[in-house]
């Protein structure tokens, strides 16, 4: 052998990512014309041949072949060899054999070696090293290894890794996949597992369908081995110390992975389906649920692992509505929740290997749903990453009556995952084993990378969207294949028939006794099934209220916790016009001194901490404040370094977490959302850039925070912060849309405030801390305000926090003391009343003919103490509700009938405010002032 033969370290091995593409690109030029490369680089390929190709590790090459000694023809075959076999890598998944039922049209001539000016007699001659370094001792050639990787990539399960730039991981990817490592072993007992397993699946969907005729499930059948595919995953992050395994999916196959994956027993399920009391059957497996209730198909359950060989852990199945996709960032949400520890100060600490989200997804929901991409933008932000999610796209290859070519623009429906750098499997749901091959990897990665990894599931729907649709009317040529075509249970006896495995009457015997333990399951129940009355009433602790509980807290406390919070390192250089700013908190304990609305948040938040109630807080620029009133992070001037006094707070007993989320509403809600309700002690704050960018939450608000209690009994303290008031900033920056909330409103589903004052906000935000977790818990939703933030009007004395509670109803001072002579008495709330405010400070004329009173407290509606403010007085002719939106926005429509029901007898009720308006607020800042001025006037004028 030569020297250069057995020199490990070929010149290429310095050559990586793009300079190993120009070196690849030079000698495509150099085999068209010798003398267009420079000198050197000339001289490196006619010593060394070819660069490698980027995943190719630097091999010794034997000496029969090495390119060196041949010619420049020879040189390009090698290189086209290389380029083949990075083609099947990339493609192949193009003409794999993934879907169940129809057969792709497969370009395969992208494949073929006469495109590449290749032959078998050549590649015979090709090192395997040179092709394919990872394949196994079998592949002894250039033409085995590019066989061996057509097997790989194009069989029944395929990949997509070459959006994957990060080289490691995408290196990774490819060893595991070329090498089989990511393949498990099957021995018989595990295929008989398998099997058994199918056929439950089967047999549950078969006893239900003939059972419960007409009846909807949204059956599983055709995508049946998404349930040992959950079962595996869970089986494997279990064994491996997880203790939170958290699953998001919608309601195509939900009843099968209850039953299943969630152990919820049989005969709770056919009580559903009967409508028979629950209380007959055992509550394993299944999740509370509300006073209203949801039908069978949306409702979450949790299991408890406790075995000998495994740690106990907890599986949960969150409860979703119809609307698909946005259970998502709620379950990641859950999973960072569970991940963290909040008991001591500074920022929580987290350990991804606690708990593990997997999110079961749509085919044509997942790239027709925007919550999809926002929730997977979260996968990797400070905030929000749970150390890697799991997604299988539960594919059946059509939405209701909807076809691939009308639901999306992209070749998969996992595309949209590429944009994120998640690998992507293809697996046909009709391979048991490859399915389960295909979630042994997926766990491998993220436990190796901790990011997301995505399996595209690919089977069909083997009836209509629910089995009351008839899919033939709409899909009459697929349905006629689907009906002849055998089940995965069918396909698996068979195959395990063939191999020897089981003789040919086992699966059916497997079946048949099945179908005997389900029927006496339903039996059972309906022996004893009665008819009962549904209380549909909340329960008591609902209906009265939330409890008493104390607020204010001592001077000296307040003072010596803004000391410390003002008190910063010695070499942190703090930006000196803020410094300036914010120390001059320290004069608002002096005897005259005022608390501000900032300082109020501040002082808050640090007494809960001391409390012992950990915060989190979140929002497009919520570490600042939107308005640049909060600064809870400091950046030094000098060097960006970043200080939180509330995370070095010395009396702190719990954590402290303060986000600036990315640009989204609906995944950030829904995230923090779901973070409150698996972390009820946690005082959980979402904050809006504008009150009306809630808008893009509506359906998180609709569906979960406003009913979820009544709903599913799921409880939730999240507190809503919406800035709110009429500035004249437009109709997009004015509005918290507080009449949504309000329409919303009932059975004490939440509460709905409009403070006025610092002292009210204190107050407000202690009493949500000490209620989370009180059966009474519930969101809180606060219209904050904006211009206000600085306004001295609002700022509050020190015994308003150090004696003071948070009032439903606040009377305005100075007014209301001569009570015989009151005859109107304005209710209003939030900016307008400090409007108002001012606007009585300078009456020059007697104001003792009116009375004003601010409704911090929009729901649950103040009656009892708005009732006894009316009583006296003795005269009053006339309540008026004052307001700066709309007549059809704002409180009014919801106030109206309860303040007329309380109204005392001969009392008129009346509206003033804007009119019915589309949009609520005016463009022109110019007709804002003019119709504020005209509301604020006709409200103090007397009537003659």
């Amino acid at each position: 052998m030569s020297s250069k033969e057995n020199n490990p370290e070929e010149p290429w091995s310095g050559f990586h990512g793009p300079n190993l593409g120009v070196a690849i690109e030079l000698y495509e030029e150099y085999l068209k014309d010798p003398e267009s490369v420079e000198e050197d680089m000339r001289a490196l390929f006619e010593e060394w041949g070819p660069p490698p190709a980027e995943n190719e590790p630097i091999r010794e090459r034997n000496t029969s072949t090495h390119v060196s000694s041949t010619s420049p023809d020879m040189m390009r075959n090698y290189v086209n060899a290389v380029k083949l076999a990075d083609m099947i890598r990339r493609k192949g998944h193009q003409v794999s054999d993934t879907n169940p039922i129809n057969s792709v049209k497969k370009d395969i001539e992208l494949f073929e070696l006469e495109q590449y000016g290749l032959t078998e007699e050549f590649l015979k001659q090709v090192p395997v090293d040179f092709i394919c370094p990872n394949a196994p001792s079998y592949v002894k050639n250039g033409m085995d290894a590019i066989n061996y990787l057509k097997e790989v990539y194009m069989q029944k399960i395929a990949f997509e890794f070459n959006h994957v730039h990060d080289h490691e991981e995408r290196q990774w990817l490819i060893e595991q996949v070329e090498s089989g490592s990511y393949l498990p072993s099957f021995p018989k007992q595990e295929q008989l597992n398998l099997l058994k397993r199918l056929t439950q699946v089967e047999g549950f969907e078969k006893f239900v369908h003939r059972t419960f005729v007409g009846q909807k499930r949204f059956s599983i059948e055709g995508l049946d081995m998404l349930v040992p595919m959950l079962d595996e995953a869970v089986r494997k992050v279990v064994h491996n110390g997880t203790k939170h395994v958290l699953i998001g999916m919608a309601h195509r196959g939900r009843l099968n992975v209850l039953a299943h994956t969630l152990s919820k027993p049989y005969r709770m399920i056919f009580s559903e389906f009967l409508h028979a009391p629950k209380d007959l059957i055992p509550s394993e497996g299944s999740a509370g649920n509300g006073w209203t209730g949801d039908v069978k198909y949306h409702l979450g359950a949790d299991r408890q692992i406790r075995d000998e060989n495994t740690a106990e852990a907890i599986v949960s199945l969150a409860n979703n509505p119809s609307h698909l996709e946005f259970v998502s960032p709620i379950v990641e949400g859950y999973a960072r929740a569970a991940q963290e520890v909040r008991s001591e100060k500074g920022f929580p600490k987290q350990d991804t290997s606690k708990a593990y989200s997997i999110l079961i997804h749509g085919d044509a929901a997942f790239p027709g749903q925007g919550i999809v991409t926002e929730t997977l933008n979260l996968s990797r932000l400070n905030g929000y990453q749970v150390g890697g999610s799991l997604h299988i796209i539960a594919n059946n290859n059509i939405g209701f009556t909807t076809e691939t070519y009308d639901s999306r623009s992209t070749t998969y429906a996992s595309d949209p995952a590429k944009g994120f750098e998640i690998p992507i499997v293809h697996v046909n749901a009709d391979d048991p084993e490859a399915c389960i091959a295909a979630i042994n990897l997926a766990l491998q990665y993220r436990r190796k990378f901790k990011k997301d990894f995505l399996i595209d599931l690919i089977g069909y729907r083997r009836f209509g969207h629910n089995e009351m649709d008839e899919p033939a009317v709409t899909q009459p040529g697929l349905y006629d294949k689907i009906r002849k075509h055998l089940t995965v249970r069918n396909l698996y006896a068979q195959y395990l028939t063939n191999q020897k495995i089981i003789d040919t009457t086992y699966g059916d015997q497997l079946d048949q006794e099945i179908q005997e333990s389900l029927q006496a399951d339903y039996d059972h129940v309906l022996a004893k099934k009665t008819d009962h009355a549904f209380e549909m009433s909340p329960p008591d602790f609902i209906v009265n209220g939330l409890p008493k509980v104390k607020t204010n807290v001592p001077f000296n406390t307040l003072k010596d916790i803004n000391e410390e919070l003002l008190s910063w390192p010695d070499d942190f250089s703090a930006n000196p016009k803020l410094e300036k700013i914010l120390k001059r908190r320290l004069d608002s304990f002096e005897e005259d001194g005022k608390i501000d609305w900032a300082l109020a948040e501040t002082l808050a938040f640090a007494t809960i901490l001391h409390d012992g109630t950990p915060i989190r807080l979140t929002g497009q620029d919520s570490e600042r404040g939107t308005f640049a009133h909060r600064h809870l992070v400091l950046h030094d001037s000098k060097n960006n370094e970043v200080f939180t006094p509330l995370q070095n707070f010395g009396k702190a007993n719990a954590s402290f977490a303060v986000y600036n989320s990315p640009l989204s509403e609906q995944a950030v809600v829904g995230f923090e959302y779901g973070y409150n309700v698996q972390s009820p002690e946690t005082l959980v704050l979402w904050e809006a850039q504008f009150g009306d960018f809630a808008n893009g939450a509506q359906v998180i608000f609709d569906q979960w925070v406003s009913a979820g209690r009544a709903k599913w009994g799921q409880k939730s303290g999240l507190v809503v912060l919406l800035p709110h008031g009429y500035e004249g900033q437009g109709p997009e920056h004015s509005s918290g849309r507080v009449e949504r909330f309000l329409v919303l409103a009932a059975e004490n589903n939440w509460t709905i405030a409009n403070c006025t004052s610092a002292s009210q906000y204190f107050h407000i935000l202690r009493r949500q801390a000490k209620i989370l977790e009180k059966e009474a818990v519930r969101p809180l939703i606060i219209m904050t305000p904006k211009s206000l933030l600085r306004n001295q009007v609002v700022a509050s004395t020190h015994n308003e926090f150090t004696e003071g509670e948070f009032l439903p109803v606040f009377e305005q001072e100075g007014l209301g003391q001569q009570v015989d002579k009151v005859e109107r008495l304005i209710l209003c709330s939030g900016k307008v009343a400090i409007d108002l405010a001012d606007r009585v400070s300078k009456m020059e004329d007697n104001s003792d003919w009116v009375h004003i009173a601010r409704v911090e407290e929009l729901y649950p509606f103040p009656k009892k103490p708005i009732r006894e403010m009316f009583a006296r007085f003795s005269n009053l002719k006339e309540i008026v509700w004052v307001q700066e939106e709309p007549k059809n926005m704002g409180a009014w429509p919801f106030m109206e009938s309860r303040i007329i029901d309380i109204a005392p007898k001969g009392t008129t009720v009346s509206y003033i405010g804007r009119t019915h308006r589309s949009s609520p607020a005016e463009g022109d800042p110019v007709a804002h002032k003019k119709e504020q001025e005209r509301i604020v006037t006709e409200s103090l004028t007397r009537k003659q």
